[in-house]
């Protein structure tokens, strides 16, 4: 053999020795990932087993001829397989000329690497080369290497390289597998390397820096790096890693800290980073620039790696994400000694699952081993971990005088095997963690979706009917209507104490009057007037009964005496009702006690009635749906910074911005990633009254707005600084990801001032049935979520988790707008018309100017309001709004509380005598007008007079109402569905 021959030979040997290296390495990621233990007798893989391949050759045969005979072909057909891409070793690669006959494989662990190569023609020539020409020494050196000799005889492991036929080349995958597809989950290393020109916090020496790192989608614990003692330029090169789910939405902040010793550590600044801006098999090294001027940075090294493991199941509606949930089951078995008792306690705490913290007791006559166990219920895939705190006096394999906490990290427990993590001369403690039972869509009790709940779609089938027969005689029509001609009319209203509940009254006797009332397919109300909403629906057949009756009823109770509601009797029977309301769970505040309040108001006695009975009322579609509205509050915000707007029909309570709704039977029970954890009994209707206007949680910010229109004097102040920051290298940002964010808070003075300006003296609080929940990693680019995003920290998930954790801080809708317009702009209801009684003091076109206003910034089809001076000054009856440009925007009836031609006129077109001209003199208007929201009682000559007041305005403007209805039934036969031949065609 030739010199020449030799060495080529020789170097042709260590180029196949060097690219088979290059695969055992990533044959050991497999087994170091896959963890394979000793006793393992299962074979990895996904193939057919030889019995069943052996009988499909037989089958074969018989199929072949079978075919032969049935095609009435000619030749026999052929069993094509090449062998070449077979290779005995078990090492496999697409054969260059039969690549489309090898069969597709699915998986089930695999590795993967991504190559983004460039577009010239020359690199992507060399690099298919390259990739040939591995698969080709892979083949070559299958049969001489065995790369299977790693493990016992008793462990196997296949591994492929499939060579897809055609290359792409701008991103191509090689794939090592044992057979599965790729999965969303992926671990993030997160390298803390370093900052540079770091800020001075400390007065005489440099910071003494730290970085902490928070990622709630994966981890329950803040981490953080050593802290680095008076430098300027520290260095800490520390790694961190977390296993995530690409689905939901990770946004990992990074704040950067200076360390005191006698005070509490200083907040420089933190980082928000989304890490959907990471690519899949790339290591890219971060600068973050976080003071351009002083050239300040944080440098940061980023891994994204593909991990093997089967992805978990999540479910979601495109804007939330619940996620599988495990139980960690807890049991003590305590050991009775001579002459030993203790009452000494275990703490035991789970990080972000629903129980948080439970107790053990370490008395042998009363340890879990004589009665249930504890369970914590957490999220399955989350670097959880089981926190034990042991008290002084006892001792855990070492002795100590004071308590110790020790960590179990919950991902690394096997399922359905019971661990001893303690034991103990008098107290042994064993854990075992498992799958709980279901997880299906149906099996959430939590509902996830933007559609219209059953019960209501049920319900609107039914309402159609009395609607179709009420509009087609009051427009005098000779056919029927047909159902998508049937037009949906609902009626929106303002609060306003007890002037809203008398007021409503006079406005539904004159629709009912005019025959109207049942083509109302919805009312919405807030604040007084759910009083009257609660009280009519007591009565399951109330729109078809002539509502005087129900008028002299609440005569009674607004003119009497409300100081006999703070007698001695029942005073007690306040503090009976709270203390038996916190004895089933409640968290009560004063808001309950204002329930109580108005149910004496109200009432003459106890009112057992609940939201869910008023379901009974739309039994047959005889009443219009009643929805009424709160608003979800945060603390630290001001209610134009963050409210969420929460409605609540008898069927569900829900948000329409996150597409989730519970039961209305379940409300105020606690709910932990979608599941009912705890039912709590349901709340008397009094209660919901009471935080549905609950006026007392105001803050100065709500004052401040009543005079200016804008906060923004006080966010120069109090408010934390968020801005855009630059990344080096940029990194690209498809729509759904957030861009990079730096948070600086405002100090610890203005932060304390801010808190005295948003404190509320009090808040109606409800556990929040958002618990646990997650978001999905495009969010913010869901159609439904954007409609209803209108709030400063929609964009940051990690402070939206956050709100979810804690209670539900509901109250009056008014405290931002004075309006229960949200539930009928949901375009899943298509209101066609809506009659806006207005019943708020003060300005009167100042709460339809402010939903206007709301609309056009949120993109919600609304009318314009185009009104004269003259008019705002002294409004009308009644005014039509249309967009005759938007068919989508609802015809808006606004009907003012005001006193315009009722001072002349006692019904329409009769006008007064002299006599009667006092009684026309009803003043709603001004500071010295007896219906002031302050005003709990009428007298009955007031409310008589406000009653008639709002019926006349009805009665007097039927010819509007008439107007808008057969606009509306125009508009849905011109918007009819065609079809030609069967087919939609629009």
């Amino acid at each position: 053999m030739s010199e020449s021959k030799k060495a080529r030979d020789e170097h042709e040997d260590r180029s196949q020795d060097a690219m088979l290296r290059l695969l055992e390495d990533q044959t050991d990621i497999l087994w170091r990932t896959v963890e394979v233990q000793e006793d393992l007798d299962m074979l990895l893989g996904s193939d057919l087993c030889a019995e069943e391949q052996d009988f499909l050759q037989k089958r074969k045969k018989v199929v072949a001829a079978t075919l032969k005979k049935v095609l009435q072909l000619e030749e026999d057909l052929l069993d094509l397989e090449c062998k070449d891409c077979t290779p005995s070793s078990g090492i496999t690669a697409g054969c260059a000329g039969h690549s489309t006959q090898v069969p597709s494989l699915s998986a089930d662990l695999y590795a993967t690497g991504t190559v983004m190569g460039s577009n010239s023609s020359s690199n992507q020539a060399q690099f298919g080369e390259s990739l040939q020409m591995m698969a080709e020494l892979v083949r070559q050196r299958a049969a001489r290497i065995d790369l299977v000799n790693k493990l016992d005889k008793k462990k196997s492991l296949v591994i492929t390289i499939k060579q897809p036929p055609v290359l792409d080349y701008n991103q191509f995958m090689l794939i090592i597998l044992v057979q599965k597809e790729v999965t969303s989950i992926n671990f993030l290393h997160v390298k803390i390397i370093r900052m540079r020109n770091l800020r001075k916090a400390d007065l005489l020496s440099q910071s003494d820096c730290y970085v902490e790192l928070w990622l709630p989608t994966a981890s329950t614990q803040r981490v953080r790096t050593k802290t680095i003692k008076n430098c300027k330029n520290p260095i800490w090169n520390e790694t961190f890693r977390y296993r995530i789910d690409s689905r939901v939405k990770n946004m990992l902040e990074l704040k950067v800290c200076d360390e005191d010793r006698f005070s509490k550590d200083d907040e420089l600044c933190t980082v928000l980073f989304d890490i959907a801006k990471l690519q899949v098999g790339y290591k890219v090294r971060v600068k973050f620039v976080l003071n351009p001027q002083e050239q300040e940075e944080l440098e940061v090294e980023f891994i994204l790696q593909n991990i093997l493991d089967c992805p978990e199941n999540i479910i979601t509606n495109g804007v939330l994400v619940s996620r599988e949930v495990s139980c960690l089951e807890v049991n003590g078995q305590g050991k009775k000694l001579k002459q030993q008792s203790t009452k000494e306690e275990l703490t035991l705490t789970v990080k972000g699952s629903y129980e948080e913290t439970q107790k053990i007791s370490l008395d042998a006559d009363s340890s879990l081993g004589n009665r249930d166990s504890i369970v914590f219920h957490y999220v399955k895939n989350k670097q959880t971990q089981l926190d034990v705190t042991l008290p002084k006096k006892m001792h855990y394999c070492v002795t100590s005088d004071k308590e110790e906490s020790l960590p179990l990290p919950l991902n690394s427990l096997p399922l359905q095997k019971k661990i001893t993590i303690a034991r103990d001369k008098t107290f042994d403690l064993h854990v075992k963690a498992k799958d709980c039972l279901c997880f299906r869509p149906k099996d959430m009790d939590v509902r996830f979706g933007f559609d219209l709940c059953t019960e209501e779609q049920v319900f609107l089938c039914k309402r159609k009917k009395y609607v179709a027969a009420t509009v087609k005689k009051v427009l005098q029509l000779e056919e029927d209507l047909q159902d998508h001609e049937v037009p949906v009319v609902a009626i929106t209203t303002t609060g306003g104490g007890t002037r809203s509940l008398t007021a409503m009254y006079g406005s539904l006797l004159g629709l009912q009057k005019l025959n109207i009332l049942d083509s109302i397919s919805y009312i919405t109300g807030l604040s007084g007037t759910t009083w009257t909403m609660a009280n009519l629906y007591e009565d399951a057949n109330w729109s078809q009964k002539y509502l005087e009756e129900a008028i002299n009823k609440a005569r009674k109770h607004v003119t009497k005496c409300k100081i006999k509601g703070f007698t001695l009797d029942r005073l007690k029977y306040y503090y009976n009702e709270l203390k038996e309301r916190c004895q089933q769970g409640y968290n009560t505040s004063f808001i309950d006690l204002w329930g109580l309040m108005v149910e004496y108001m109200l009432h003459d006695e106890k009112d057992n009635h609940k939201l869910s009975d008023q379901q009974q009322a739309m039994s047959e579609g005889q009443n219009p749906l009643p929805i009424y509205m709160a608003i979800n509050l945060k603390n630290s915000y001001s209610a134009q910074d963050f409210r969420e707007w929460l409605e609540f029909t008898p069927y569900e309570v829900g948000f329409w911005k996150y597409g989730a709704f519970i039961r209305s039977q379940d409300f105020g029970s606690e709910f932990f990633m979608g599941r009912l954890m705890k039912k709590f009994p349901e709340s008397r209707i009094c209660f919901m009254e009471g935080m549905w206007s609950g006026i007392f949680s105001f803050d100065v910010m709500y004052f401040w707005n009543l005079a200016f229109d804008s906060e923004d004097f006080w966010y120069r102040w109090t408010r934390d600084r968020v801005n855009d920051i630059e990344e080096d290298p940029v990194l690209h940002i498809r729509p759904h990801e957030t861009a990079t964010r730096l948070s600086t808070p405002a100090g610890a003075l203005s932060t304390a001032f801010r808190d005295v300006l948003t404190g509320r003296p009090t808040i109606a609080e409800f556990p929040n049935f958002l618990r646990g929940f997650q978001f999905h990693n495009e969010y913010l680019e869901n159609e439904h979520f954007s409609t209803w995003k209108d709030t400063v920290i929609d964009t940051c998930s990690n402070k939206l988790i956050e709100t979810a954790q804690h209670p539900l801080s509901l109250a009056d809708t008014g405290f931002f707008i004075n309006t229960s317009y949200p539930p009928l702009l949901v375009p899943q209801r298509k209101v066609d018309v809506i009659l806006h009684l207005n019943y708020s003091g003060g300005s009167q076109t100042l709460p339809l100017d402010l939903i206007e206003k709301y609309c056009s910034e949120q993109g919600i089809p609304f009318p314009r309001i185009e009104m004269s001076e003259e008019d705002r000054k002294n409004p009308k009856e009644c005014y039509l709004f249309e967009d005759a440009e938007s068919p989508r925007a609802p015809l808006v009836l606004f009907f003012p509380l005001v006193n315009d031609t009722f001072k002349k006129y006692k019904a329409p077109g009769v006008e007064r005598s002299p006599t009667e001209m006092e009684e026309g003199k009803v003043d709603v208007s001004s500071p010295l007008s007896p219906y002031t929201t302050k005003e709990l009682s009428f007298s009955e000559e007031n409310f008589d007079n406000l009653v008639k007041m709002t019926d006349y305005n009805i009665l007097n403007n039927e010819n509007l109402i008439v107007q808008a209805l057969r606009t509306a039934v125009e508009r849905r036969k011109q918007q009819a569905p065609k079809y030609y031949k069967g087919a939609l065609i629009q």
